[in-house]
Parts: structure tokens; C-alpha cells; sequence
């Protein structure tokens, strides 16, 4: 099982605690990025759970990724240099490009050069340029998978026809109200196995234009759905156990966030019920469409990976 922890979730005293009673609850990957700030935090829990003896490196896999300003290979391998002696480790389990929109990068920082208008500028850097570090990196050991995250199909399709090394694995958002369906169907006949970010809606989530992280409910409330809503009723079985119990018995990895003891809980608890097929059914007919995460200072991108949400922004229905 996964423990993810997302944009805001920098501060030790709420991390450490919450990544300590998740490896106790029997959660064993961990999802982070260098954008998530939180890299060296969890290199330094991880070294003092390794220090009481009960786990090793050797137990955890643990993924991150390399963030949007850094596709140009030098820039790449010095982040990845960076990323290591973050987590404490000379190598990682799975790691994957970010983004698919690769952006300039300020000049001796690590951060994106934007516009007048708080938009990314683009640095249209090839894919297989930075995809190639990557490969290089898998070759000598240090990642021992590597694949992508946020990236068109055609995107996937392209550096999985061009590469030597296939992506392994894909990341991207994906719950009732953005079933992917058809993104699935793509990545399985790839061999690529998917990975769901915001299961569960992601609550109280980073809202980038507002700066909002969870004093209001966004519009696109996932948990509070009234099909998952009457389906943990009928099971005796919270919100979320019922949309994770949904995607995994689709065939997808999940990595819900929490730093709440009760939900770092109850989200490992969904291997003792499956959904009867006509309540998977149920899950799958909904038929509102919600992407949560839009990325808007990006949308002027010429690669843009969320084309489909461009109605979304202009609408403002976002938030």
C-alpha cells in the first residue's frame, strides 16, 4: 500500500509522525517530488525508522519525480544528484518525469522563470532528451524503474516508440469524476502500469490560484459524491475505502494522502470486501466530469498536457 503526501506537507512535525504510523499500519511506498518540498523531511524519518531496526531501504520503494524546470539533461542530473542526498539514498525505486510541459528554468535556482502573468515560460526541450538521463540512470542502478506522469497519450506513445527503455510505469489523476477510462485501456495495452493520484478527491487540496489549502470544499467533491456516499452505507465501509476498493478492483495502483491517523488507517483497511459488479457499475456510470488539478500558471503551454481542461479554466469551475 502507498503513503502519498502532497504540496503542502512540508511541515515535520505533521510528516514525520504520519509517515512513521503509515510504515507501522504496513504501508510500504512512498510517493513524493522535489516540488513537494518534503524530500529531505522524509530522507531523515526514513534513517530513524531504519535506525529501530524494524524496517530497511530494502523494505520501502520509494518513488519522486523530476520537476517541470529541469528536462535540460545537465539541469536533470544535477537535480537527481540533489533528489538522492534528500532522501538519503543511493538509489530510487521509481522515478518518473513530472510533467510534460517542460519549463526555463531561473537562473541558479531551483524554480521556473514565469511571464507578466504568472504563466510558465516553455522550454521546449525534447522528451527523449531528458528521458535519455532517465535510461542512463536505470542502466547503472540508481532508478530501478523509471516512467511519467501528467503527459499526453500521444506524448506516452511517442517516447515509448522511441525509447530503449519502456516507461514503466504512469501517474495521473483519476477518480469518479475523471474515470480514465480510455487513458487505462492505453496504458494496459502498453504494459504500462497506471498509477491514480486524488482517489479520493484530493481534500483540501492546493488550490493554486487562491493559494487555499482545505479551509473551503472545492467544487469536484469526490468523497462527498452521493454514489460512494450510499455504497459505504451498504458496506459498512467509509467514503474512500469504497473509491479505492473501486480502482483497484479496475486494476490500478492508488496513493490516497492523509496525515490523519484514523484515515492513514482505514485507507490500507480495503482488502477485506469487494464491490459486486453492479455497484462497480454504478461507480463507472457517473457521468459529472471534474479535473482537479489544472496547473493554470501552464495553460498557455504549447504542450500543455490537459488540453481537455482548457474549458474548465476559462470557465473558472476550477475551485
Amino acid at each position: 500500500m502507498i503513503f502519498n503526501k502532497s504540496l503542502q506537507s512540508k511541515d515535520p512535525n505533521e510528516l514525520k509522525p504520519a509517515l512513521k504510523l503509515a510504515l507501522k499500519e504496513g504501508y510500504r511506498l512512498i510517493d513524493t517530488a522535489f516540488l513537494y518540498q518534503n524530500e529531505e523531511i522524509i530522507g531523515e524519518t526514513l534513517q530513524e525508522v531504519f535506525k529501530e531496526g524494524k524496517l530497511s531501504r530494502q523494505d520501502i520503494f520509494i518513488e519522486t519525480k523530476l520537476p517541470y524546470f529541469c528536462h535540460k539533461p545537465e539541469d536533470a542530473e544535477e537535480m537527481i544528484a540533489k533528489q538522492l542526498k534528500h532522501l538519503q539514498t543511493d538509489y530510487i525505486d521509481l522515478f518518473l518525469i513530472h510533467w510534460g510541459m517542460p519549463a526555463k528554468k531561473k537562473e541558479g535556482e531551483d524554480d521556473a522563470e514565469k511571464d507578466s502573468d504568472g504563466k510558465l515560460v516553455p522550454a521546449l526541450i525534447p522528451f527523449m532528451d531528458t528521458w535519455k538521463v532517465l535510461e542512463k540512470y536505470y542502466k547503472k542502478g540508481v532508478f530501478k524503474s523509471i516512467g511519467l506522469s501528467n503527459f499526453t497519450n500521444e506524448d506516452i506513445q511517442k517516447i515509448y516508440d522511441e525509447s530503449e527503455i519502456k516507461p514503466h510505469n504512469y501517474q495521473g489523476e483519476c477518480h469518479i469524476l475523471l474515470p480514465e477510462h480510455e487513458r487505462a485501456a492505453f496504458l494496459e495495452k502498453l504494459k504500462i502500469i497506471f498509477t491514480a493520484y486524488a482517489p479520493i478527491g484530493s481534500p483540501g487540496r492546493y488550490d493554486e490560484e487562491t493559494g487555499d489549502t482545505g479551509n473551503s470544499t472545492p467544487k469536484g467533491d469526490v468523497l462527498g459524491h452521493p454514489v460512494p456516499q450510499e455504497l459505504a452505507k451498504k458496506y459498512n465501509k467509509t467514503p474512500a475505502q469504497i473509491l479505492l476498493r473501486h480502482l483497484i478492483q479496475r486494476g490500478l495502483a492508488v496513493i490516497p494522502k492523509s496525515v490523519t491517523p484514523e484515515h492513514i488507517k482505514d485507507n490500507i483497511n480495503i482488502f477485506d470486501f469487494e464491490l459486486a459488479p453492479e455497484d462497480v457499475e454504478k461507480l463507472d456510470d457517473i457521468k459529472e466530469r471534474q479535473r482537479l488539478f489544472l496547473f493554470q500558471s501552464a495553460s498557455t503551454h504549447p504542450w500543455f498536457p490537459f488540453p481537455d481542461a482548457m474549458e474548465q479554466i476559462k470557465s473558472g469551475t476550477d475551485k
